[in-house]
């Protein structure tokens, strides 16, 4: 109980301090010059609802792509993942959680289509980590692009320095989940912990996650397949920003867009523990459209564009995960009697 007020405290913490950096920069920048970019832009800003619904449809393919050894039929059909990606993006967005609460909520929901939890489990293990490699690959090619835009290295520096060092994690964690059995050993942990009658360890079926992974690892074409569909995701959602600026009075090319995106990406999963990324966003966004030449003004009125397009698309996907909790009652969790292979 202690440690759960902890971590309430540390959450309100971040998001007050990450409130007042945001409340900061807009100071610093001028409320009035922001405004005015916004009302210059007008209605057709919205666009970027519906385009991210596009790029977010990307992603489901790559997820449905890991799924499909698990549920050759289809249940989990791609309206009903893309509904559950809205969720768990929601989730992260937009509620006190540290980056992996919205995955914890995409198992529940989509084992209400798929029975086998482990076997959800181990996709969203592996989209996620699959995810994280598409990322480095996809902020790696916006730092070179910022480099040639800035003509030095400064801040792009520091962040490419901090992907090249921090690369080394995902490459162990793929290597474990590949090699090792992760979560059997947390399943032991946690009976040991909390009792072998206790809901969480009951539920958490270790040994067949475990084995669910090592199948999907060793299906690389189809690994390969879902990273292409995530990484075209990512670069199509650069037009939101090409987009955004366009009509925000300071037209970029297709390297800048790409540049501002893919950096202002990294810090945001760099800054995962700041609730929705409130001030580190606003903040990532600010110093690379300044370093692409984009006004401080424009570049935050960028930033409450996407804040803009999270809000539109995340309340309503929290608001419909509410009732359908409330309203349908949840199928028993289980796993399908299946022998994976070397046990």
């Amino acid at each position: 109980m202690s440690r759960n007020r902890g971590m309430g405290r540390l959450a309100w913490a971040t998001s007050a301090a990450g409130l007042a950096l945001f409340a900061a920069l807009i100071v610093a920048e001028g409320g009035p010059g922001i405004v005015e970019a916004l009302r210059r832009a007008g209605w057709a800003l919205l666009l970027v609802v519906p385009a991210r619904v596009v790029t977010q449809a990307l992603d489901v393919r790559a997820w449905r792509l890991l799924l499909e050894p698990f549920d050759p039929g289809g249940a989990a059909g791609p309206g009903f993942l893309l509904w559950v990606a809205f969720v768990r993006e929601a989730v992260n967005r937009l509620l006190p959680v540290a980056g992996i609460g919205g995955e914890v909520v995409g198992v529940r929901l989509a084992c209400r289509r798929i029975p086998d939890t482990a076997a959800v489990a181990a996709s969203v293990v592996v989209e996620v980590l699959m995810t994280i490699a598409v990322l480095y690959v996809f902020c790696g090619l916006g730092a070179v692009l910022m480099l040639g835009l800035a003509g030095k290295a400064g801040q792009v520096g520091v962040v490419a320095a901090a992907l090249a060092l921090s690369l080394p994690l995902p490459l162990l964690a793929g290597w474990w989940l590949a090699r090792g059995t992760p979560f059997a050993r947390l399943e032991r942990w946690m009976r040991g912990l909390l009792g072998s009658q206790n809901l969480m360890a009951l539920h958490l079926d270790g040994v067949h996650i475990d084995a669910g992974v090592k199948r999907l690892f060793g299906e690389h074409g189809r690994l390969a397949r879902a990273a292409l569909w995530s990484l075209l995701a990512y670069v199509l959602g650069t037009f939101e920003t090409w987009f955004a600026l366009t009509l925000l009075g300071h037209p970029v090319g297709v390297r800048a867009a790409l540049a501002i995106e893919a950096l202002t990406q990294a810090v945001r999963h760099a800054g995962f523990m700041v609730p929705a990324g409130l001030g580190v966003q606003e903040a990532a966004v600010l110093l690379f459209g300044q370093l692409a030449g984009v006004g401080g003004d424009v570049a935050l009125a960028l930033a409450l564009v996407k804040r803009m397009r999270e809000i539109v698309t995340g309340v309503p996907a929290l608001v419909s995960w509410h009732w359908v909790e409330l309203r349908r009652p949840r199928r028993p969790l289980k796993v399908r009697d299946y022998e994976p292979p070397g046990i």
